[in-house]
Order: C-alpha cells, then structure tokens, then sequence
C-alpha cells in the first residue's frame, strides 16, 4: 500500500479525551475515530490490526474443534425471558421496540438464542459434544463508556457456547477452550494468565478470565509470578487427548482477581519476593454453568437409555476490539505503538528518504514491487514529507520493520533495516533486506 493512497488521518497532538495510552495512540494513530460516546469507527489501520486479531481467534478456535456461525446483533425480548435474564440483566442492555410492537435488544450476549438455535436441531445426545461459536458486534449501554475500545459501549466479540451430555464431558470442553485461549494470546504477543473469577450474569459455578497485566487495567489481581514463566501449549498439541495436566499446571500457581482473592492463602502459599498485586485488563473469559440455560429453556437430548437429559453448557468470550487496546498498553513506548508482527498492520514500511530522487524512488519501487510479489504486507511512505517526520509517523504507526532508503546508503548500495521492537539497525542491500523479510 502506497502512503500516498492509504487513508491515515495521524493527529500531531495529544487527544484531550485520551485518559490512557491504548485510546491516545489509537486516536493519534488514525486507527480509530469517536462517532459517540463508547462507539468508534475503525478506519483503516485500526482495521487491519481488528481482522489480523481476529483471524487468529478464528484458527485456534477451529483448531480446538469448534464452529463458526453468526447470530444476528438484535435478538427477542421472549427468549431472555424464558431463561429469566431480561428483567435481571439491568440498564446495560439496550431495548428495542420495532414498528410492530415487537420487544427486542442489541444483543450483549448470546447465551438464549445459541440454546434456542441448539434446542430446535439437536435430539439426541450422539450429536454431542458441539461447540459453536460466532465473532459479531455486541452493544451494552455502559454508564461511564471511557478509555477508548478498553470499555466501549459497542464492541467485537468471539463467543463460543459448548453443549455437553453431562458434567465429566462439559469440563472437557472448557479444558479446550482454556488451552485455545492460552494458545490465542500468546499468538498476539501477549502473556495472559488465567485467573479464577466471579462468573457474574453468566451464571455457574467455574469460571476463568485471562488477564493481561497492565497499570491501567480495570481490576486489581494478585498472582505468583511463577505463572509468567509457564509453557504454552505449542502447535502439536492434541485437543483430542486428557488435558487436565495442563489445566492443573496453570492453575496451581496462585492467581486471582479481587472479586475471589484470598488474601490469607496467598500470603500462605507464595514467598514474598514472587507476589504480584498490580492491575490487569481482561482478554477473555471462560464459563461452565452446568445446566443452567437448558433447565430454563428446555434444552433436552435423548440419552443412550432414551430418557430426557438437560445438556450441560458452557460459554468461552473473547474481546477481539478490546485486544486491540489491550496490545497497545503491553506493546508501546514514548514514540508509539509496538506491534507484534503476528497482528501489526503492514509488516513493513518503506521510507523513501529523498522523494523525486532518481535512483531512491526506483530502489524504494523495486523493493516495494518485491516485498509484495512475495507476499509481504508494506506501507510504502512515498509522500513529499521531510524525513523527520516519516520517521515520527512510523514509529507512532508502529510498523514491526522499517527499511529506510536514501541517497548516501544507496551510493554504497546499501539501506538501515530498523526493527521497532528494540531500535536495533542493520546496513543490508536492498536484495538482503528482502531475503530477511521474508526468510
């Protein structure tokens, strides 16, 4: 993509309304633009980094067995009444009343119609165990909405609903959501830990938020900082196989939210020098709430006996717009954002240092056509800008590599290859910088 025909509307100054980093480098960054209070418009950057989140959310997601469909964003009054959820959800949710007097709500969650979905088809436990799972815009009416896609009031989400005949088979698959949900973060950069947590209106019993640590995060948590060094699970790992050890090895170092922290066992259980209380930003979070929905709904199968059993149910979210704030706060520092290449918005940009210049525009266009033939996304900053201020823009953008192409490396045949992540510099050919990118 050439700079020249990118929509990237950067602003020099600070935002007044930015309280925090995430929401003042996105707004600085032309990633996103405030349409009213906690709702945004993605423009392109801000676009690109969304989809790369999500598309990762999606193949490990698949990758654990589940199945994408896609609910629609309004959903009826009558089936949250059923599961007795619509009176007790609160102001948050936003209700609707379309020209037929018909009651309806932006959906925040789809607990009641993935169970009513489920419950029309599903008769016979041999169809069982299902995972089904659907990445869709969700809206609550939050009071306070502030700090950017951190607490917005619309927002994208990944939800997952398992359906199981009993418990030992529902905890299976809460056991695969948990790995996935290991595997997803660490995809992106990012060491979330997974932290026994209140389950709130989702209802059940277990439940898991995976939490970022961050200064700015929402919720104070405590942990043993042994957690920050466990193993993620790697590519070869079977979904199909007994993955309690797993489950156990995270969850046996202490970590906790403040809604469920126990002061005396940590105090207990952790040496002094690895305690961690600091704050932390919510990713995901994981539930098991048994049979819940189906007692209310009348979600049955058929057992192998041909008696009725109500299914038991858990549900998996992820916050796939929140992660792109949540990134941010992990991955920035006083010049911009530091994007992990798994989700940065190019991979590189190129930096023509001397715009009209022979010889640099046909070495910046050669490079540009290369990197592109051979599948390598680049921003290519052909503009007539000095090159303190492509230097600035690329830094703020944070682009993982930035290939900088000017007169005096070129009369040694030569161009600096910087790497966002630690400043480091390296003087290569333009074919070296090629074969580096895409080795």
């Amino acid at each position: 993509m050439r700079l020249s025909r990118f929509f990237l509307p950067i602003l020099k100054e600070n935002p007044k309304e930015a309280e925090i980093v995430s929401h003042r480098l996105m707004l600085r960054a032309g990633m996103m633009r405030q349409e009213a209070a906690g709702i945004y418009a993605w423009l392109p950057l801000g676009l690109r980094v969304l989809k790369k989140i999500e598309q990762i959310v999606r193949e490990e997601q698949n990758r654990a067995g589940a199945i994408e469909l896609l609910m629609p964003t309004l959903q009826l009054a009558d089936l949250w009444r059923e599961s007795g959820r619509y009176d007790a959800y609160g102001p948050e949710m936003l209700r609707i009343t379309d020209r037929h007097k018909r009651e309806l709500l932006y959906g925040p969650t789809n607990e009641e119609m993935i169970t009513e979905i489920f419950r029309a088809y599903v008769k016979s436990y041999k169809s069982l165990p299902l995972n089904l799972y659907h990445i869709q815009w969700k809206f609550r009416d939050e009071q306070r909405p502030r700090f950017g896609v951190m607490r917005g009031r619309e927002f994208l989400m990944k939800d997952a609903y398992s359906f199981d005949v009993d418990e030992a088979a529902a905890r299976r698959s809460y056991n695969r959501m948990f790995v996935a949900y290991l595997r997803t973060f660490a995809r992106m950069g990012l060491k979330a830990i997974p932290m026994r947590a209140e389950t709130g209106p989702i209802g059940g019993d277990l439940s898991h938020e995976f939490i970022v640590l961050a200064e700015t995060g929402e919720s104070a948590v405590y942990c043993d900082s042994d957690v920050l060094n466990l193993p993620v699970p790697g590519d070869d790992v079977d979904y199909e196989s007994d993955l309690s050890p797993i489950i156990k090895q995270w969850t046996s170092v202490y970590a906790a939210t403040e809604d469920v922290h126990d002061a005396a066992r940590f105090d207990r259980e952790v040496p002094a020098d690895k305690r961690v209380h600091t704050r932390g930003i919510e990713v995901g979070q994981i539930f098991y709430f048994g049979t819940k929905y189906a007692d209310t709904m009348k979600a049955m199968v058929a057992g192998a006996d041909g008696a009725e059993l109500a299914v038991h149910g858990g549900s998996y979210g992820v916050g796939v717009s929140r992660l792109v704030g949540a990134i941010i706060e992990a991955c920035h520092d006083d010049a911009g954002i530091k994007w992990p290449e798994a989700v940065a918005p190019f991979k590189a940009a190129i930096l023509n240092l001397k715009q009209g210049t022979d010889d640099v525009d046909a070495a910046c266009e050669k490079l540009y056509r290369e990197l592109n033939a051979r599948g390598v996304e680049v921003l290519y900053d052909d503009t007539d800008q000095r090159a303190g201020a492509k230097f600035a823009a690329a830094d703020l953008i944070g682009v993982p590599w930035q290939i900088l192409v000017g007169p005096k490396g070129l009369a040694e045949g030569k161009c600096e290859l910087k790497r966002r992540s630690d400043g480091a510099r390296e003087n290569l050919s333009p074919a070296e910088v090629v074969t580096r990118l895409t080795s």
